[in-house]
């Protein structure tokens, strides 16, 4: 009898342990369901609008500062990032079944970094150039130069393309199951914890940090600033304008999702899953997804002759 009530036992025990997992993932799924297509669909529309018009104000022959390289790479990231937005979209619309098989969930899987750590470090390029502009404005040259922009550029998509490259990986972006997609694998989370404590230092950690020295130091050298020329307090504008509205979208958009993914990861390694810690992790991945629609925002008082390259779009 004290063996079968023990059997009994143990049996009710992994029925309540698998109700507390279905119910787990019931709601988180149920969460995802709702919040990510809603909100992919709308940072599609403004992403593919806004950056759409950047990109084709960019080309125009006048827009070849240095400044407005950066910012036309960012903006071509950011607009192969919303394309990408549907399926992710889609996949959520159908309860967690991706139908476009799995080279294109690898693909969108992995351009979420790739775009997310672009962003990052093309924001603190312009943040150090901005930086630079008002702590020497005589010893600029070099880093103001088209050349040295388009050679920056061309270092950043390699190093960021290389780097998130192992997230597109069979182990990382593949699923056994082909109707799977977007979630992480349980278990490779010890891989993926190794992984994001790279990533959280290089690609935010040390982007993040420069971008409070540039502003710190900034705002001093404004602040001992006694010149009136209208012209110099024009690039000290642009330059401020494009230092804060940065240090804002890392405070927005990238540091709740390291904060978020970081304790994600390690309640998933050590097997105690959290139910708040993943319904912040959907919002603020939400959050880092708006990226996207709010660069153009930096763009219009950031950018070398944007402001007045828009307006005479819409008045002609």
């Amino acid at each position: 009898m004290e063996s079968l009530a023990q059997t009994m036992n143990i049996s009710k025990m992994a029925l309540d342990d698998n109700f507390t997992n279905s119910s787990f993932d019931c709601s988180i799924d149920g969460l995802k369901q709702v919040i990510y297509p809603i909100m992919y669909l709308i940072i599609f529309f403004l992403g593919a609008v806004g950056n759409g018009l950047s990109i084709y104000v960019f080309f125009q022959p006048s827009q070849t500062m240095s400044v407005n390289i950066y910012m036309k790479n960012l903006a071509i990231s950011d607009l192969m990032f919303v394309s990408t937005l549907p399926f992710r979209a889609t996949y959520f619309l159908l309860g967690s079944r991706w139908i476009f098989g799995d080279i294109l969930c690898r693909i969108v899987t992995y351009t979420l970094y790739m775009n997310m750590y672009c962003s990052i470090y093309f924001l603190t390029v312009l943040s150090v150039v901005r930086f630079i502009a008002i702590i020497y404005p005589f010893k600029r040259g070099k880093v103001t130069n088209a050349k040295y922009a388009r050679i920056t550029c061309t270092a950043i998509w390699i190093f960021v393309l290389a780097a998130t490259s192992p997230l597109s990986s069979k182990e990382i972006a593949g699923y056994s199951t082909p109707v799977k997609c977007l979630d992480l694998h349980p278990f490779n989370t010890h891989r993926l914890l190794v992984m994001n404590s790279f990533v959280l230092i290089v690609g935010f950690i040390l982007p993040f940090c420069t971008i409070v020295v540039c502003y710190v130091f900034a705002i001093r050298a404004l602040l001992k600033s006694r010149t009136q020329q209208s012209k110099r307090m024009l690039c000290h504008k642009k330059a401020l304008s494009t230092i804060i509205i940065t240090l804002i979208l890392f405070l927005l958009c990238f540091l709740p999702y390291h904060i978020l993914q970081t304790a994600h990861l390690m309640y998933s390694v050590c097997s105690q899953a959290s139910l708040p810690v993943h319904k912040a992790l959907v919002v603020t991945l939400c959050l880092a997804a708006t990226n996207s629609c709010f660069d153009p925002i930096l763009y219009y008082f950031s950018a070398e002759n944007f402001k007045a390259k828009i307006r005479s779009l819409f008045c002609r």
